[in-house]
C-alpha cells in the first residue's frame, strides 16, 4: 500500500519528467491523426516497448490544448500498486493536475484488474488515453470487459520518413545532393532501425540487451508465469537471430527440449503480444492453411543483431525484408488490408498484400538483383503470386536498383526500398 502522501510525490515527479519532453526535437506522426480525443471510447496506442508510444500521446493531447492529467505504472515505484488504489492516484492527479478532461494512463496493464478503473472514468465521461506493450492483456481486457468501447492504434518505431525527419535529411527534393543524403540516410537506417532513442545512443548494443531483456523477463515471464525460463529465452534469442524465419513449431519443440508443442505455440504468441516479433500468415484461400507455418520477423532490424551471441552478420537481404513488412503492416492494417506470404513447392514470393479475398499487390525483396540467377529467381516467384491469385500488380524491391521489366506478359516495376516507402508517406 502505497500512502496518498508518496504517491503525490511520485506523480510530480513523472509530470516534471513527462514536461521535460517539451524541449526535445520532436518528430510528429502520423497515428497521432488516429487518436479521437473527444471520442468517448477510450483510446489505447500498443506496441513494443521504446517505441515513442507516450511521446505520441503527450504530443497528442497537447496538440488538442485541453487540460490533461499523466500517470506512468511503468513506474518500479508504483510496482506494488493495486486496483484498490487507482482511486487514490486519481484524486492525486486532480490536486496536482486541477481539472481535468484527459487522462493519459502509460502501460496500465501492469495494474491487475485496472480494466474496471477505466471502464467507470468511461462512464462518467472522461476521455481516456491508454498505453501498453502487450496486446493480450491490453485488448483482451478491453474487449472482454469495455464491450467496444476502446479504439486501437499500433505503433511500430520510426519509419524510414521518420527517421529522415528527426536526421533533418530532405525527404521532398529531386536534387542529386538531397538523393545522395537519403541513400546515405537509408543506409543507416537498414542497420541501426528505428528505436528513436538509437539516435542519440552511443552505444547500441547495450541498449537493446535491455530492451530486450524488459521484454522477456518483465513483459513475458513474470506476466504469464513462464516455467521454462532458460528454454524459452534460448528460443526467443533464436528467432531472432534467424528471423525472417517460418515457424515450425514440432522443429523448435524439439530444439529446446520442450515436452509440449503447445507450450511452443503459447511462447511464439507471447512474443507477439509483446510485440518482439511480428507475423504473416501463409497465404491461402483455405482457412485452415492460413493459421499454420506463421512468417515471423523482428519488430525492428534492430533485434536482429545488437544482442550477445547474436553471431549475426550484416544479413542486408533479411533486414531489408523486415523493413519491408514493417512498412507493409504499417500501411496496411488502416487501410483495411491484410499481408501474406506465399509459398509452395515451386517457389515464393515474399509478400502479397489482400484487400478482402481479392489480391491487389504482390512484392518480392531482394537486396540486390545484379547476377542473373538471383534476378531469375526473384522474377519467377512474382510470376508464380500472378499465376496462383491473377494479380497483375508485381513489384521488385532492391536496395538501390529501379527500373521496369516484362516477362511472360506481366510488367514489373523494380524500385529501391527507399523511394517506395517514401512514396507510401512511410
Amino acid at each position: 500500500m502505497i500512502d496518498k502522501r508518496t504517491l503525490e510525490f511520485i506523480l510530480y515527479d513523472q509530470q516534471e519528467e513527462l514536461e521535460s519532453r517539451a524541449q526535445e526535437v520532436i518528430c510528429h506522426r502520423r497515428e497521432e491523426s488516429d487518436l479521437d480525443l473527444e471520442s468517448t471510447q477510450a483510446q489505447v496506442v500498443i506496441g513494443v516497448r521504446r517505441s515513442g508510444k507516450s511521446t505520441l500521446c503527450y504530443q497528442a493531447v497537447k496538440k488538442c490544448g485541453g487540460k490533461f492529467a499523466y500517470a506512468d505504472f511503468d513506474d518500479e515505484k508504483l510496482a506494488n500498486i493495486d486496483a484498490d488504489q487507482l482511486n487514490d492516484v486519481l484524486e492525486v492527479l486532480y490536486k496536482i493536475y486541477g481539472d481535468f478532461r484527459h487522462l493519459f494512463l502509460d502501460e496500465i496493464q501492469n495494474v491487475e484488474g485496472w480494466h474496471l478503473f477505466v471502464n467507470r472514468l468511461l462512464r462518467k465521461k472522461m476521455h481516456v488515453i491508454i498505453t501498453g506493450s502487450n496486446a493480450k492483456l491490453l485488448s483482451g481486457e478491453l474487449a472482454t470487459h469495455l464491450s467496444g468501447r476502446n479504439k486501437e492504434i499500433q505503433l511500430y518505431p520510426f519509419s524510414f520518413k521518420e527517421f529522415c525527419t528527426m536526421k533533418k535529411v530532405d525527404t521532398d527534393r529531386n536534387t542529386t545532393k538531397a538523393e545522395a543524403f537519403r541513400r546515405n540516410a537509408f543506409d543507416a537506417y537498414l542497420k541501426q532501425g528505428g528505436f528513436p532513442e538509437l539516435l542519440s545512443i552511443a552505444n547500441n548494443k547495450d541498449y537493446v540487451r535491455s530492451l530486450v531483456e524488459n521484454i522477456l523477463k518483465r513483459d513475458i515471464e513474470q506476466r504469464y508465469h513462464i516455467s521454462y525460463k532458460a528454454a524459452f529465452e534460448q528460443m526467443s534469442h533464436h528467432l531472432l537471430n534467424v528471423a525472417p524465419t517460418i515457424v515450425v513449431v514440432k522443429d523448435l519443440t524439439k530444439l529446446f527440449g520442450i515436452k509440449s508443442e503447445n507450450t511452443i505455440k503459447n511462447y511464439v504468441k507471447y512474443l507477439k503480444d509483446a510485440f518482439m516479433v511480428i507475423g504473416i500468415p501463409k497465404y491461402s484461400p483455405k482457412s485452415r492453411l492460413r493459421v499454420v507455418q506463421e512468417k515471423v520477423y523482428a519488430v525492428d532490424v534492430a533485434l536482429m543483431d545488437q544482442r550477445d551471441n547474436a553471431f549475426a552478420g550484416e544479413n542486408l537481404g533479411h533486414r531489408l525484408e523486415t523493413i519491408v513488412a514493417i512498412h507493409l503492416i504499417r500501411k496496411s492494417r488502416p487501410e483495411g488490408c491484410d499481408v501474406y506470404y506465399l509459398k509452395d513447392r515451386s517457389g515464393e514470393c515474399d509478400f502479397v498484400v489482400c484487400k478482402g479475398n481479392k489480391v491487389i499487390q504482390a512484392i518480392q525483396v531482394s537486396y540486390d538483383i545484379s547476377t542473373e540467377k538471383t534476378r531469375k529467381r526473384e522474377l519467377n516467384g512474382l510470376l508464380l503470386a500472378a499465376r496462383q491469385t491473377g494479380c497483375d500488380n508485381l513489384m521488385l524491391l532492391t536496395d538501390h536498383e529501379s527500373g521496369e521489366v516484362t516477362d511472360s506478359g506481366h510488367n514489373i516495376k523494380i524500385q529501391p526500398v527507399y523511394e517506395w516507402s517514401l512514396e507510401l508517406g512511410l
